[in-house]
């Protein structure tokens, strides 16, 4: 079954993020001394925080940060992920040897506290953490890949291919990568959700993104403090988090389902 209400959710909260500005205007760095957290009401739709900042506004522009990181960070890391796979896959030898002690180095460290070492060293910002999540992010991709890489190895069209002296490099452009491509897009799709997660992570533990800019797990920290007596200040960007990390993870597994019933097909 086609997963309609994770892609309306998916829509809703990409609409709302990079549209969300132009239909409501209200400043996001605005301080109202008369009107500091403020339950949600007609004024403050989604309430205010600890400096009186309105929150709708403020989601609105963090969930453009935390997109951004997200998409930007899956898509690197995926993109690595096939590139170095697909090569380990296909020369095999050396070149997957040198590949599984890469991975076994990079998969010895757990990724999160991996992440923690990078950003404490290094003043984040947005592309900063895009850089360093894709770094942390690549392995599942490019170990399911290889596997993958050898499966394509084996039919008689590629060994046809090699036998007629195709360059490597065609063969691995037009051949291979179009066969990966389901693998690249079940990765992308997950890896949106668990940048996004990763992201506000470290923004809640004040290694993230740093003001002026914010994010949802920065706006999710400063409601930490007065969570007791201004639950909205936590919960509405935690929500949001929610349900972008929900619908990605079902069209994953969609996108996963579709790829596998093919496989049995063939």
């Amino acid at each position: 079954m086609i997963p309609y209400f994770s892609i309306a959710i998916l829509i809703f909260v990409v609409l709302f993020s990079f549209l969300g500005s132009f239909f409501y205007t209200v400043s996001p760095t605005s301080l109202h001394v008369s009107a500091i957290l403020m339950p949600p009401s007609l004024e403050y739709p989604l309430g205010t925080d600890r400096l009186g900042r309105d929150l709708l506004a403020r989601l609105i522009e963090g969930g453009e940060v935390s997109l951004v990181i997200g998409i930007f960070s899956a898509l690197i890391s995926s993109f690595i992920g096939v590139i170095i796979g697909a090569t380990a896959g296909y020369f095999r030898g050396k070149t997957d040897s040198f590949f599984v002690l890469v991975v076994d180095l990079f998969l010895t460290f757990p990724t999160f506290f991996l992440l923690l070492a990078l950003v404490s060293y290094i003043n984040a910002s947005v592309w900063i953490l895009v850089l360093i999540i894709s770094i942390t992010g690549w392995m599942t991709t490019a170990r399911l890949v290889r596997s993958e890489s050898y499966s394509i190895s084996s039919q008689p069209f590629i060994k046809i291919l090699r036998i007629a002296n195709i360059s490597r490099a065609k063969i691995l452009l037009k051949y291979y990568l179009p066969l990966l491509a389901p693998i690249f897009l079940v990765s992308f799709t997950f890896g949106v959700g668990g940048a996004i997660l990763s992201e506000s992570a470290l923004s809640f533990l004040g290694l993230g993104i740093t003001p002026p800019q914010m994010s949802w797990g920065t706006i999710m920290s400063d409601g930490k403090e007065v969570i007791q007596i201004a639950w909205w200040v936590s919960f509405f960007p935690g929500l949001l988090i929610f349900l972008i990390t929900f619908a990605l993870i079902n069209i994953s597994n969609y996108l996963q389902k579709l790829t596998n019933k093919k496989e049995i097909r063939e």
